[in-house]
């Protein structure tokens, strides 16, 4: 049985000091049941194979969707965005999630400009909640070809704040009190401080010093009456005032001391006339109740340990909160169980001999392990530096994905030589904000207007000549690769929709309709139609994006960039060396290109009609030209910067808008009007042509879809049946990771190898019961590389490796 599994509270008799179990359930319990059983609350960590694109290269990712500390069963769906700093939705992407896991990618087209992009991840069920707990991340894009250049402003301001253990600050009670500095972006690299007396400016009370760029701690014993302040002072001299709070002259101080055996607990009290008796402890890991007690003598201090058991001597964030006997928050505060012991899993490797050659050839394998059935795995150039605001997937897990508060390179907390001091401080600074114990007590909780849905569903519109048919039956026929998967019937209700409910699909998904029992009966004179339209949707963004250091200014031939991205720039410069020599050919280009053109032609004059014709048009080529195309996943993005004058912009939807010199542009499908919505639901293999008309032909400015017909596809039994047809978008799948080929032809043309991504595999898995392998080959300084491993076991142990070879 694990902490999650536990519908129980761990009960300490302490007669001593006098804790006893509650016999009532009062408001506090009643409040915390209700959590418990209806606002399970996910959170998400995703983690990118780099930390700096360049346009031209994918991003690829892995995604982890918890629920507490355990990968979440909640939603099978995860939306995907990408903003640019304008809060514009750039592109998106729909996940499927396989034990809270899935994977994925976006392919960062020339069209987007240099700029820092937001990368966004949220589940429908984390959209009932704050969208402060959506994963999200700065993404730097740099463009070449872009007017303004992105620069990091590293003299970023910081202010400090100050904060008393448990939330009080009374007199005569020895408190620990933490400092923390708050940046949008890289705080002091160093940093201290001390205490004064305002009525003794020249007097140092206590004197600190930064545990780290975030935190300090100190202890002081506070005075009646007296007025103190905290003065903070960077590495560049730069000075901060800190008012600490009034010294009151009652109340109750909570002071922890967390150890790998358990959490000590003392509670101080001062100048209540029946000292603690009243008082209620509450302990609660995530939205769990895990300890629970009620102090009977009138004792003005008590101390008592809290066992690592209530976390099933597993690490977790404990919040305990002290009530008193009007059951009202006096005292509170967040501590780490088991600080120093980490209870995370290591894999075992086969072979770990790496070659530190230029453009070596390497490899390691992890010893079979039925436990772990697939790993993770990112093997990259390490990039770090000391300005580098690292997060990983156990300080997502333990922190930021409950904590939304700015917190510098947050990883550091877990890592080998972790200060547990440092992270005590963090965590007396902070407050579980999951929840307000206000609101929570008094009834008032989030309103839930997203259900998480087993999969994707659809609505779709049937007419017939272009009216709707109420209660009709329709007959549905389902391919996808190629492969037919069944055919099923649907009643289409009284406004003309039938309903596609939680149907799984990764491939596209070709829906062919007809109205009759028998397809073979089929009116010709029958015009049917479905439109679909999906209703497993993202959710816009409302809040303002996250504060971020990075400006945009212009272009300059003497500005400097950063190492990392002058290798990515070098990079792209050889991605497309490779790509040019890849594409020669012993046949002369002249005959090459009359050849397309005739093609071209030909295929224009068996798609389109006299009303689509037009002197200026444009026409895209997707059977015989433009392979590339394929590689996108949707064709409005592809579109992008390659006609003159046609511009695309977003809506809420995710949907591109095309416009042409300014105007918008229709939409057409095999010439019948379609709205956006249609054309970002259909793959781009099922796509002939493309064909841009500029206020030409009888349609005006309109971008003109068609979709491929005869033998462009599997041989077709009815033409009728090819007109009564749509293809619906799934799940996204990820672009695949190639393997550069080191030994060809092509790459001795390379001169500098500068690739940072070396290996990337988001599902490794062994095969035949030998060892999973990983393949990456060196680039032309690959000394340091970074090799992260992430897996979990069917009891969701965590096995993490982060290690630089």
């Amino acid at each position: 049985m694990t902490l999650f599994d536990m519908k129980k509270i761990f009960i300490f008799f302490i007669y001593v000091v006098g804790i006893l179990q509650f016999k009532a359930q009062g408001r506090i319990d009643k409040a915390i049941q209700n959590l418990e059983q209806n606002y399970s609350q996910e959170k998400v960590y995703v983690l990118l194979d780099k930390d700096n694109y360049v346009v031209g290269d994918n991003i690829y990712f892995k995604s982890f969707v918890f629920d507490g500390y355990r990968r979440s069963t909640i939603s099978n769906t995860l939306f995907v965005e990408l903003y640019d700093h304008n809060k514009n939705l750039v592109d998106k992407r729909t996940i499927a999630l396989k034990n809270g896991e899935g994977d994925g990618s976006f392919v960062l087209t020339e069209a987007l400009k240099e700029d820092i992009y937001f990368f966004r991840a949220y589940t429908a069920w984390m959209a009932n909640f704050p969208e402060e707990f959506n994963f999200m991340k700065q993404v730097p894009i740099y463009n070449p070809k872009s007017e303004q250049r992105l620069i990091l402003d590293k003299n970023t301001k910081w202010t400090a704040n100050a904060f008393p253990e448990s939330g009080t600050f009374i007199e005569d009670i020895n408190t620990k009190i933490a400092v923390r500095l708050f940046s949008q972006g890289i705080p002091p690299a160093s940093w201290s401080g001390y205490v004064i007396d305002a009525e003794k400016p020249a007097e140092k009370l206590v004197s600190f010093k930064g545990f780290d760029q975030n935190v300090s701690s100190f202890s002081l014993t506070p005075k009646a009456g007296r007025n103190y302040k905290v003065i903070v002072e960077d590495n560049k001299g730069i000075k901060q005032t800190v008012a600490l709070p009034a010294v009151a002259n009652s109340g109750i101080n909570l002071q922890i001391s967390s150890g790998n055996d358990g959490i000590k607990y003392t509670l101080k009290s001062s100048n209540l006339p029946e000292g603690l008796k009243g008082h209620s402890i509450v302990g609660i890991i995530n939205n769990q109740m895990v300890y629970r007690a009620n102090i009977k003598n009138a004792s003005a201090e008590i101390s008592s340990k809290i066992p690592t058991k209530i976390s099933d001597d597993k690490n977790a964030v404990l919040q305990l909160v002290i009530f008193n006997d009007k059951e009202e928050v006096v005292a509170k505060r967040l501590c780490f169980v088991k600080p120093k012991n980490l209870m995370i899993e290591q894999p075992t490797f086969a072979s770990t001999s790496l070659n530190n050659e230029p453009r070596a050839f390497n490899s390691f394998e992890l010893e079979p392990d039925t436990d772990y059935p697939s790993y993770t795995v990112l093997v990259k150039e390490n990039t770090k530096t000391e300005s580098t605001n690292d997060n990983n997937i156990l300080s997502a897990l333990w922190l930021t994905g409950d904590i939304s508060s700015p917190i510098f390179s947050p990883a550091q907390y877990f890592s080998k030589n972790a200060n547990a001091d440092a992270l005590d401080a963090l965590l007396i600074s902070e407050s579980w904000k999951r929840f307000d114990w206000d609101s929570l007590l008094t009834g008032k909780t989030p309103e839930i207007k997203y259900k998480p849905e087993s999969n994707l569903s659809f609505k779709g519109k049937v007419t017939n000549n272009g009216r709707i048919i109420p209660n009709k039956s329709v007959n549905l026929l389902f391919n996808a690769g190629g492969t037919d998967k069944g055919i099923s019937q649907a009643v289409t209700d009284d406004n003309g929709f039938i309903y596609l409910n939680n149907i799984y699909f990764d491939e596209p998904l070709t829906i062919s309709y007809y109205l009759n029992q028998d397809k073979s009966k089929a009116s010709e004179s029958d015009n049917v139609n479905i439109y679909f339209q999906p209703l497993t949707n993202n959710i816009i963004y409302k809040g303002n994006l996250p504060a971020t250091n990075y400006r945009l200014a212009e272009s300059s031939q003497n500005a400097q960039m950063s190492s990392d991205v002058a290798k990515a720039l070098q990079n792209k410069k050889n991605q497309q060396i490779l790509k040019a020599a890849n594409e020669e050919t012993q046949i002369e280009e002249v005959q090459v290109t009359a050849k397309k053109v005739d093609l071209k032609e030909k295929l224009d004059k068996e798609l389109s009609s006299g009303r689509f014709s037009g002197m200026n048009a444009t026409i895209f080529d997707l059977v015989n030209e433009n392979q590339d195309a394929q590689t996108s996943l949707n064709i409005m993005q592809w579109l992008q910067g390659r006609a003159a004058g046609l511009t695309f912009t977003m809506d809420s939807s995710g949907n591109y808008i095309p416009s042409i010199r300014g105007s918008q542009a229709k939409l057409y499908l095999d010439e019948m009007p379609v709205d956006a919505s249609m054309i970002n639901s259909l793959p781009v293999s099922n796509i002939a042509m493309v064909k841009i008309l500029k206020n030409d032909g009888l349609v005006g400015n309109a971008v003109a879809i068609y979709t491929k017909r005869g033998n462009m596809l599997a041989a077709e039994n009815d033409k009728k049946e090819l007109n009564n047809k749509t293809i619906l978008r799934g799940y996204d799948k990820a672009v695949d990771f190639e393997q550069p080929d080191i030994t060809s032809d092509a790459y001795k043309k390379v001169v500098k190898d500068t690739r940072e991504l070396l290996y990337w595999n988001p599902n490794l898995a062994p095969e035949s019961g030998l060892p999973a392998r990983a393949i990456f080959f060196n680039n032309d300084e690959a000394k340091n590389r970074e090799i992260t491993i992430i897996s979990f076991d069917k009891d969701d142990r965590l096995l993490y490796y982060d290690e630089i070879k």
